[in-house]
């Protein structure tokens, strides 16, 4: 098990490549629902609250790091992930690489039982979530085993991805 704060720090701490694997169609934690529901009702977010994790991508990236994460949607799209889009540009605004996978692609692809980021191959912090989209714990994974895994399965469906900025939702 590892703390959320904990798994703040290895954002500061990596050396190389941060890979993010989201694998859900829709979360439900506390940070983001209040925004989406503004989203859903039409309100406008000045996005301040975005901000440290951009901060966080500036910095990696001018030190020269790489973080890219890859999205596998079912198609059509959630109103969650229309949201998500809606903002994804500003993500890789600040340096973060993220494709978008059709599930339907990912069918021969061995996948990890939950989201994960996997940290210079050396770490995998696994999200656990509940039913409702929240997170019920994070799990610290240091295994080579586990990191083979996850890396495997990050570049298998990193390789099927629709860049950013050339996906179109169904």
């Amino acid at each position: 098990m590892i703390t959320g704060e904990a798994r703040r720090e290895f954002f500061s701490t990596f050396r190389r490549e941060a890979l993010h694997l989201e694998m859900r169609d829709t979360y439900g934690t506390q940070a983001e629902q209040p925004y989406l529901k503004k989203w859903v009702t039409g309100e406008r977010d000045d996005r301040e609250w975005l901000r440290p994790w951009f901060e966080t991508v500036r910095s990696a990236v001018q030190a020269g790091k790489t973080i890219r994460r890859a999205r596998i949607v079912s198609e059509p799209i959630t109103d969650y992930q229309r949201w998500v889009l809606s903002d994804s540009h500003l993500f890789t605004e600040a340096g973060e690489q993220i494709v978008w996978v059709p599930r339907r692609l990912v069918s021969g692809v061995a996948l990890p039982g939950n989201d994960f980021w996997l940290f210079d191959e050396a770490a995998a912090i696994f999200s656990v979530f509940a039913g409702n989209g929240e997170v019920v714990e994070r799990q610290l994974w240091k295994e080579p085993d586990v990191l083979r895994l996850c890396k495997t399965a990050f570049e298998s469906v990193w390789r099927l991805g629709i860049h950013d900025h050339e996906y179109k939702p169904v």
